[in-house]
């Protein structure tokens, strides 16, 4: 059937295509592969669309802010939302291109080369200004909200941000279930259609809030039927609280979630301000998911001054025996509860099984001397542990007070004597107030006894009491946190807190996260094989994790009376001193268990925690990744590859050797019949010279990997 229209529909029809055109703008990425295109819709709403060689990536989709009538606003009960309404006030586009040198990273220089796209938008019936930003890379792009300040504009309150990624397809996609407090699931792989009705997605956790059944958490990574890899994040999370992303089903669209505080507000805002950067990352091949650095871009330049005392570091530590149950982090179990003020410790009666004591302690220093290590993590060593966890305490620890059995000046002089520096721990229950009161007091115990380095952790719900831990306080809390650390030379590895946006670029001091399922769930039933294969994706987007790897031992009933066991080969742990990229790594089994192990663990002896160039061989989410990486300062590289319960063979050609130069190769991987669940101890080492040109077949077993080290002759 033929539907004519009459002139007055077909003049209408014109009249709203020369309207769109007359705002659209686009933008392309420097090599012209990434298209961004921006326009306002008939009713003035602001909407972007994305494509790549061509390709719809984002379809045309919203964007804006729901705002609170609040009356801490300026506007009061009469606010008004930035959703539409607008018409284009100016548009600018321009270039940038720099290469900029991070204190540590994955390469020894990174280069920032975007086109912008600035749109300043002004909505006439309120008389405010907005801007829209774009920068669009080889690779993707990031959009974020300006607020300049204006006299209708000053403060105000966000009820919901709706920024969408309306999708191409029923993509698959590899996601964790949407939670303001937790990122300790295990990535579920499904199509978008089926996150709905997907099981198993919530475990349990000492603090957690599910809040849709498709909501889903960033880093989102995604693959179309026809070969596209797309991956959703943020960047520059900076006095904003974290973002999630809710999926409509039916229209396969995306729409952002922040995360509230106790009142169901999601932000309090004074301008002049600005949102994070939104990213949408794309490209054909797997491995430039891997090897961007958009996240890192997007973000400030260094901010410290000084960087001197900031060092990658290897580590061991007290802390694997009491997370497996052999030992305690308490020291008495003779108090049902504690007040800090109230007890005399020196005549506590000990527990026997407090792990954190001096004896304990010396033999980690020793192991880490012997063994070349920076320092020795011990948890557990003041006073508070008794009733520490899940009590909503408001007076947990003083971050201060040791238990009687920890001389802490004799086991820091005693460290440092072998070249060794304890790194403190700062568990702070999530009471976040009482923590923000007693950091200067301990920090300046660090700076007193030689302390570099703080692991902090925020296990439980939060204090005060109805906050989450991804709300826009608790990042200002973070990143307090570690200001203050910078102020006393102090590196923080933060464990609980929100998943990172690449701040580690403005506040390099930040040397890890956690901020995701790490190896103690191996000691709580374990994760999937491909765990570590699709974390490099979605969680490491934002930065490191300090993931804890190195369990050689890994069934835990030869030590201890814990069942379970880890989820990949001996070999598999090697690898993923390359695979899961951190300048904060830690040898994390026993030092009895590196001991039967001592060929193996040549391999963590050997490998840095910092590069100079980094070269992803092979890459497919949650299936296997391959990565070359050349040491800082060096001519050393190192090789690992890690695959899922299917195994894999990886071919590696060592063409990123210098040309006429023989190596030293070493190659750790799994034996002929390892199998990380029935043989996961087997492997073998093979010792041969290379050189540029030679390829390196390797097998590797279900769950399990391999570690190369190609020493420089």
């Amino acid at each position: 059937m033929i539907l004519h229209k009459s002139p007055f529909h077909l003049c209408l029809t014109l009249a709203l295509l020369c309207a769109l055109t007359a705002t659209a703008q686009s933008v392309k990425s420097p090599n012209g592969n990434v298209e961004v295109k921006f326009s306002l819709s008939a009713k003035g709403e602001p909407t972007y669309e994305m494509t790549y060689k061509q390709k719809a990536v984002v379809k045309p989709s919203r964007l804006g802010l729901q705002l609170a009538k609040d009356r801490h606003a300026s506007k009061k009960e009469n606010e008004t939302d930035l959703l539409d309404g607008f018409k284009v006030k100016t548009t600018k586009t321009s270039t940038f291109d720099e290469t900029w040198t991070p204190v540590w990273g994955e390469t020894k220089t990174i280069r920032n080369h975007y086109n912008e796209l600035e749109v300043c938008l002004n909505q006439p019936a309120t008389e405010r200004d907005i801007t829209i930003r774009f920068r669009v890379y080889d690779y993707g792009m990031g959009l974020r909200y300006e607020f300049p300040q204006q006299e209708s504009l000053n403060y105000f309150i966000i009820k919901e941000e709706r920024t969408e990624f309306a999708m191409t397809g029923d993509h698959t996609a590899w996601w964790l279930a949407g939670d303001y407090d937790t990122q300790e699931y295990p990535t579920m792989e499904t199509r978008l259609s089926e996150i709905r009705s997907t099981d198993g997605v919530v475990w349990g956790n000492s603090s957690q809030t599910p809040f849709s059944p498709t909501g889903v958490q960033t880093a989102l990574q995604l693959k179309t039927d026809d070969g596209l890899y797309i991956n959703i994040h943020e960047a520059a999370c900076v006095d904003y609280s974290t973002m999630h992303l809710n999926l409509d089903d039916q229209s396969m669209t995306f729409t952002s979630w922040l995360t509230p505080d106790a009142t169901g507000n999601k932000g309090y805002m004074q301008t002049p301000c600005q949102s994070p950067w939104r990213t949408v990352l794309v490209s054909d091949d797997a491995r430039d998911m891997l090897s961007c650095k958009l996240t890192l871009n997007l973000n400030e330049p260094c901010k410290i001054e000084d960087t001197s005392w900031i060092h990658p570091t290897k580590y061991c530590g007290v802390w694997w025996e009491m997370i497996v149950g052999r030992n305690s982090w308490n020291y008495t179990d003779d108090y049902p509860s504690i007040r800090l003020d109230q007890i005399d410790w020196s005549k506590a009666k000990p527990n026997g099984r407090h792990g954190a004591n001096n004896e304990e302690v010396k033999r980690y220093i020793d192991f880490a001397a012997k063994n070349k290590l920076d320092q020795v993590l011990v948890e557990g060593w003041n006073v508070g542990w008794e009733d520490w966890a899940n009590m909503w305490k408001w007076d947990v620890f003083d971050f201060t007070t040791p238990y009687p059995d920890f001389d802490i000046k004799m086991l820091n002089d005693y460290a440092h004597s072998k070249g060794v520096r304890l790194m403190m721990h700062h568990e702070t229950s999530s009471s976040v107030t009482n923590y923000e009161r007693h950091m200067e007091a301990a920090f300046q115990l660090m700076n007193k006894y030689g302390y570099d380095a703080v692991k902090t952790g925020y296990v439980g719900d939060i204090i005060p009491r109805g906050d989450h831990h991804y709300s826009q306080a608790m990042n200002n809390h973070y990143l307090y946190n570690i200001k203050e650390a910078a102020r006393h030379h102090i590196m923080v590895n933060a464990h609980e807190a929100t998943r990172p946006t690449g701040l580690c670029r403005t506040w390099p001091n930040l040397v890890g996260n956690e901020s995701a399922r790490g190896t103690e769930y191996e000691a709580f039933g374990g994760s999937n094989p491909n765990h570590t294969c699709i974390l490099p994706f979605t969680r490491l987007q934002g930065g490191p994790m300090d993931y804890t790897p190195g369990i050689l031992e890994t069934q835990l009933k030869t030590w201890s009376d814990n069942p379970n066991y880890v989820h990949t080969t001996l070999a598999g742990q090697l690898a993923l001193y390359l695979v899961m990229y951190s300048p904060l790594q830690m040898a994390a089994d026993l030092p009895e268990n590196y001991e039967k192990f001592d060929d193996a663990f040549q391999f963590i002896r050997d490998v840095p925690c910092d590069w100079d160039d980094s070269r992803y061989i092979e890459a497919e989410p949650a299936r296997y990744i391959t990565v070359a990486r050349k040491g800082k300062g060096t001519d050393n590289w190192f090789v690992g590859g890690k695959c899922d319960e299917h195994g894999h063979r990886a071919v590696v050609k060592l063409d990123f050797l210098d040309k006429g130069r023989a190596y030293a190769c070493t190659i750790y991987q799994d034996a002929a019949k390892a199998d990380y669940e029935g043989n996961p101890k087997a492997y073998k080492i093979t010792k041969k010279t290379v050189k540029q040109g030679d390829v390196l077949r390797i097998d590797e077993a279900r769950g399990g990997g391999f570690a190369v080290s190609l020493f420089a002759k």
